[in-house]
């Protein structure tokens, strides 16, 4: 099994999960195949130290359901860090380049985010 550790001090948060995803399904090796899932690790360390512009943090914006009539929640880049941090956010990203289909949660298990 390969392991990966990618250092996001200093860098963009769309690079280094670009980065993440690419590894994270296999593309980068010899035997690739879509339909199965890769047998790679990818460690993140340093994600609070994530260069991030002051006008994206108050500009992008995540959503969610409740389930509820009224229930559509939005929250600010600044809003979600604050409250989940960066672990959360860059986990999310990289969630969200992933294919969506039924490998998706098992390969995201093979990602880890540290301070």
């Amino acid at each position: 099994m390969a392991k990966y550790i990618i250092d996001a001090q200093g860098k963009k948060l769309g690079r280094v999960a670009s980065e993440a995803a690419h590894l994270l399904r296999g593309k980068g090796s010899a035997g690739f195949t879509p339909n199965e899932l890769p047998e790679t690790m990818v460690e993140i360390i340093n994600a609070a130290k994530l260069s991030v512009t002051v006008k994206k943090d108050e500009g992008t914006e995540y959503t969610r359901y409740t389930g509820y009539p009224g229930g559509f929640k939005t929250q600010t880049r600044k809003e979600f860090t604050k409250k989940r941090g960066h672990v959360e956010l860059l986990r999310r990203t990289i969630l969200g380049m992933l294919p969506k289909n039924r490998l998706r949660p098992r390969i995201i298990r093979h990602l880890t985010v540290k301070n």
